[in-house]
């Protein structure tokens, strides 16, 4: 089977769950094989990644890669692309991942598509583009084909694979060097899971009214253990941080069940969660636009259903 690359999303040596989703999708076209790039690999993170159906793990665990900002990652997907002859790169869609893809795109002169939400037969991707408004399929006609995906597109799903370790090592190149990591602060994460990557987004909007009145969006939240979003009108406003933006100026996401609380659904948001497989809206307006991609929808006050829907979500725990 034709051989696919997979970078490796680690964190303090704990394996993100987008790169078992990566892996998940390659065993579908070809071979998996992970690309380990920086510090932190393990016995453990060799057992998550084989459990998932990586055949090869490739192994580049020098410090000097993570010294340097996104290109000695770019370098050694290179190089593995030129000596494997593999038959495509999936990389995760996010913000680094995107210009790892973007980096390597040059390097091995091949064509790259960004923010897949889907890939079939021929590595032909599935895109919603132009503020989502348009669905389109995608596929690279030069090189190897680079894809980023994003993140909660593919159920992730084990499968053993043989997880044959091999040991890289990469040269780096002096303009790999040209941007050095002098400092890095470890910002404190609460109980919640990272935005991108929920399986459950719970998000705010105008209709929420004030920052005090974003608690009934987290205790929500937090009795189905998702995510906090917010509306660019939200966070504009000071009610929540921009960190937890959804949509074309803020965060994408496609999680499992996307909730929807006071948000009118203007084009900018929906474009940053209408790949989310099953949307659930409150809203008091009838006409709200975000009702047209709803899969259910509650026309009401989220003042009075959001905490009965807590209240029933913890009744059944």
């Amino acid at each position: 089977m034709s051989e696919i690359l997979v970078l490796v999303e680690h964190v303090d040596g704990d394996v993100k769950k987008v790169t078992l989703e990566l892996l998940t999708l390659a065993r579908s076209l070809g071979a998996p094989s992970a690309v380990w790039a920086g510090p932190g690999y393990s016995d453990a993170a060799k057992a998550k990644l084989a459990e998932y159906g990586a055949d090869k793990i490739y192994v580049a665990d020098s410090e000097e890669i993570a010294g340097y900002v996104v290109a000695p990652k770019a370098e050694l997907l290179a190089q593995l692309v030129s000596e494997r002859s593999a038959a495509a790169v999936l990389v995760a869609a996010t913000a680094e991942g995107k210009e790892v893809a973007g980096r390597l795109a040059i390097k091995t002169d091949s064509g790259v598509i960004t923010d897949a939400v889907g890939l079939g037969e021929g590595f032909v991707a599935d895109q919603s583009i132009f503020g989502g408004g348009v669905n389109v399929r995608s596929r690279v006609t030069k090189g190897t084909p680079i894809v980023t995906v994003r993140p909660n597109s593919t159920a992730p799903a084990a499968s053993a694979g043989a997880g044959a370790e091999e040991k890289v090592d990469v040269a780096l190149s002096d303009s790999a060097r040209a941007a050095k990591v002098v400092e890095r602060v470890k910002q404190e994460k609460g109980a919640r899971p990272e935005l991108t990557e929920a399986a459950i987004v719970v998000s705010g909007g105008r209709g929420v009214g004030s920052g005090e009145n974003f608690s009934i969006i987290e205790k929500l939240a937090d009795s189905l253990g998702a995510a906090v979003g917010a509306s660019r009108a939200a966070t504009d406003a000071g009610w929540y941080p921009h960190q937890f933006q959804v949509g074309q100026t803020g965060k994408t996401v496609s999680p499992q069940l996307y909730i929807a609380a006071g948000i009118s659904g203007a084009i900018q948001h929906r474009a940053g969660m209408q790949t989310s497989k099953t949307i659930v809206v409150i809203n008091k307006d009838a006409e709200a636009p975000i009702f047209e991609i709803a899969d259910f929808g509650v026309v009401g006050d989220l003042f009075q259903i959001v905490p009965q829907l807590t209240e029933e979500v913890e009744k059944r725990k």
